[in-house]
């Protein structure tokens, strides 16, 4: 049977670290049809790459804990370098159907599938996906200096914002746009964007800002860019590059790069106290047929045979679910 809607998989999965290149292949292996891999990086395993020196000991037994694998992948203790080897082999042996350089902004739920949206505006829907993203991501920042006594009220998110503040949105893509849209509600705002025009957020976001804008909700500053930030009695002064300024309550950059942790809030999905994702059964999150696995589920490390485990576990039931077993 064909798929009804474009775009569609019968699993979406995001990060292509140990866990999500489980998933993968376990998928493979009991033959989903429609399995699509979403990783931002310019391969898989980015945190290895990135953080392991290149003699490093990679160990299955992390921190002498004793791990069984459970799934098709024959990981052992070797050398980072014999590590990627196995890893490159399971993604690219199996013909994954895997995109690279492909950043998602949001996960979103619309009836029973999920819409998965990447920074390039393309749209993927499954009704199961399993987010599998690293601990190390972070927010992209600006060229100039931000001063210290500024950091509780230059953020990279809404979440510290209050209600009748002036504030303002640094940036043009499908973040920024919803920051604005979002704070006007309660807030006096401006969004700055170096482009005379909005290019990058989606049609719907684009609508949005817009009809913002001509209604005065959201005032606009485009065309130019800041040129430096400074404190004056705790609020932002902006410089902008036209040799105009302004005061700030609050500036708010969204600039892309988003953490982890603000990823997960955006997609709805319940964390603990200390930020961590709360699972359920299968390592279900919040949100029913969202999966989470690796070492986001961590305070301190991960560990990979567990991630590996946990991508074979959660593939194996969601085949279940597929098959009404």
């Amino acid at each position: 049977m064909e798929n009804k809607l474009e775009n569609e998989y019968d699993l979406i999965i995001v990060g292509a670290g140990p866990a999500g290149i489980a998933a993968s292949v376990e998928a493979a292996i009991l033959q989903m049809k429609k399995v699509l891999l979403l990783e931002k990086g310019d391969n898989h395993s980015t945190t290895i790459r990135k953080f392991y020196k290149d003699d490093k000991r990679v160990d299955k037994d992390y921190k002498g804990e004793r791990i069984d694998l459970s799934g098709n992948i024959k990981f052992e203790t070797a050398t980072k370098g014999d590590v990627l080897d196995l890893f490159s082999e399971c993604v690219f042996g199996n013909y994954i159907d895997a995109f690279f350089n492909t950043e998602v902004e949001s996960i979103k739920k619309n009836g029973e599938y999920f819409e998965v949206l990447t920074t390039n505006n393309d749209k993927y829907v499954s009704k199961y996906v399993v987010v599998s993203i690293g601990k190390m991501g972070r927010p992209n920042k600006p060229d100039y200096p931000i001063p210290p006594s500024l950091n509780a009220v230059v953020n990279f998110n809404i979440y510290k914002c209050k209600e009748n503040e002036k504030v303002l949105v640094v940036g043009g893509g499908n973040s920024a746009v919803e920051y604005a849209y979002l704070l006007g509600k309660d807030n006096d705002v401006t969004i700055s964007y170096r482009k005379s025009e909005f290019t990058r957020p989606n049609e719907k976001n684009l609508e949005t800002i817009k009809e913002d804008i001509d209604s005065g909700k959201v005032k606009a500053k485009l065309g130019v860019d800041i040129k430096s930030i400074a404190d004056e009695g705790g609020k932002v002064l902006v410089n902008f590059a036209d040799e105009t300024s302004d005061k700030f309550d609050r500036v708010i950059y969204a600039l892309g790069g988003v953490a982890p942790i603000d990823f997960l809030k955006k997609c709805s999905i319940d964390l603990d106290e200390s930020g961590v994702p709360i699972i359920r059964g299968i390592h279900e999150s919040s949100v029913d047929n969202l999966y989470i696995a690796g070492d986001i589920l961590y305070k301190s490390g991960g560990s990979i045979a567990k991630a590996l485990n946990a991508g074979f576990d959660i593939v194996k039931h969601v085949k279940g679910l597929i098959d009404g077993k």
